[in-house]
């Protein structure tokens, strides 16, 4: 067992993966042989990520706020704090923040073996992300 004490560094989210503003903060890196890694995100009201995919999936837990999170093809749906989200390995997807309220996730997922976290897709209009239900 080893306890990471170290500080953290909050990083701003960058603008080709987030619409709006972000921060993201690195809880666990991938480390020796291990792929798993977790970072806490924190959205401002209406950031939101791009399309995206990851090659082994991911999971979203909601700490504190409100947030919208769609699969391609799905329905647009209301997260708040105390959710969990688990998306298939390579499934198109996007979450982030309501318009009216800060939302923080931790996003869990493995890191390929090359290295790859996700695949980035198109920013998620804003005719889409006002097309969603924003219900806090």
């Amino acid at each position: 067992m080893r306890v990471s004490r170290t500080p953290r560094t909050t990083a701003v989210a960058p603008p080709e993966w987030i619409s709006g503003a972000a921060w993201i903060d690195e809880i666990a890196p991938p480390e020796g042989t291990s792929r798993f890694r977790i970072d806490s995100v924190h959205f401002a009201p209406g950031a939101r990520t791009a399309w995206h995919r990851h090659p082994f999936g991911q999971v979203l837990h909601v700490t504190e706020g409100a947030g919208l999170v769609q699969c391609r093809g799905g329905e647009v749906t209301v997260i708040r704090a105390g959710d969990t989200v688990r998306i298939a390995p390579d499934e198109w997807h996007w979450h982030g923040a309501s318009p009216t309220t800060f939302m923080t996730h931790l996003a869990v997922q493995d890191v390929a073996p090359d290295g790859t976290e996700a695949e980035r897709g198109p920013q998620v209009s804003e005719t889409e992300y006002r097309a969603a239900p924003h219900t806090p």
